[in-house]
């Protein structure tokens, strides 16, 4: 029998600030851009989200809501670090850490239960150590899939522990929302809810038929989820297929050498991410997006893989330029670097010349 944690900080950019500034505890706090800038909201405090403040909501929304809500500009690099340092305590405790972003992962502890040391003890045990630690609160799902332990980890937010005993993963899922099932989004819901279907016990009640009318090749495969019957393992590194960075403008440009920069700057941010990963990539992209909003994408395919900003740069200054005409004004711009090749299989010279 698997036993399997998920870990999930709790409103972790603005938790983050709030730790390294005493003065902002308690109180509403949101992380993003300049509401004159279009920014949007990254992360909201639970005193925040009480205004009915989200996750990607503009800035000048969540202010209208809370104008007495602190703004405070992220912080990547740093919530990067605090993120770095959980990971180790994650690792010093389970055998197997899957990361599925900065604040969360999966850990599978199959291996440390003991009779004497639970799967519950042991997330008591890692949500003491990253409070003590780091100063900061984690909530935890303990089951016996991952499916079941993401699911209980956000049941009692914030600075939860929710576990879910084996054998009990149909009960705990049938009175739960169809909508807290992974791979069920707002749209499958409306069409779900329009067939009488409300709950996870509604859900799996359904004939195979209808199953394969709303879910066609993914059926079986969500109906497993649905019965909590998940058996994907723990992945120790998830195979990243691409890097990128775009910036949304505080006011739409036509200026070629704002934009030149721009895609620089980006260029640069998307190398960053190269380099922590070592990886190189062949294919470069370029995002753009106009006044209007229309978006669309260029890209080129390099014979050799690409890792410097200046390589990057050029590449995505190549696709650029066409791209500039007049009448054209630009409100986004994004680069980003995908079929990747293991760094150390890559040459150190340059690999970009008069491209």
């Amino acid at each position: 029998m698997r036993h399997i944690l998920h870990a999930d900080f709790d409103a972790f950019y603005t938790s983050v600030e709030q730790r390294d500034n005493p003065a902002l505890r308690g109180k509403p706090v949101v992380v993003g851009g300049s509401p004159e800038g279009r920014g949007v909201v990254a992360s909201a405090s639970y005193e925040a989200r009480r205004y009915g403040i989200r996750s990607a909501m503009p800035m000048y929304t969540a202010l209208q809501r809370c104008p007495r809500a602190i703004r405070v500009p992220p912080r990547f690099d740093r919530y990067g670090e605090v993120s770095r340092q959980v990971m180790v305590i994650f690792r010093e405790i389970a055998e197997l850490v899957e990361p599925l972003s900065l604040d969360e992962a999966y850990m599978d502890v199959t291996y440390a239960v003991t009779a004497s040391n639970t799967p519950e003890d042991i997330a008591a045990h890692l949500r003491a150590r990253v409070l003590r630690e780091l100063g900061l609160t984690i909530s935890v799902g303990v089951a016996t899939s991952k499916s079941v332990a993401k699911i209980a980890s956000d049941m009692n937010k914030p600075d939860a522990l929710t576990v879910v005993p084996p054998g009990e993963e149909r009960e705990f899922l049938a009175p739960l929302d169809i909508q807290k099932l992974p791979g069920i989004g707002p749209k499958t819901a409306e069409r779900l809810r329009g067939d009488g279907v409300n709950t996870l016990a509604e859900l799996v009640a359904q004939p195979d038929t209808w199953w394969a009318k709303r879910f066609g090749r993914t059926a079986h495969h969500m109906r497993r989820l649905a019965l909590g019957e998940d058996r994907s393992p723990v992945v120790e590194h998830r195979e990243r297929k691409s890097a990128s960075a775009e910036t949304t403008l505080s006011t739409d440009t036509e200026d070629p050498d704002m934009l030149r920069e721009l895609v620089d700057r980006l260029s640069q941010r998307v190398a960053r991410q190269l380099d922590s990963t070592g990886i190189g990539g062949h294919t470069v992209k370029l995002k753009l997006r106009l006044s209007d909003f229309t978006t669309f994408t260029r890209q080129v395919t390099l014979p050799a893989p690409v890792v410097s900003p200046d390589e990057i740069a050029v590449a995505a200054r190549s696709l650029l330029t066409p791209e500039i005409q007049p009448g054209r004004s630009f409100r986004l711009v994004g680069v980003g670097v995908s079929g990747f090749e293991a760094s150390d299989e890559l040459p150190h010279q340059a690999r970009l010349t008069g491209f």
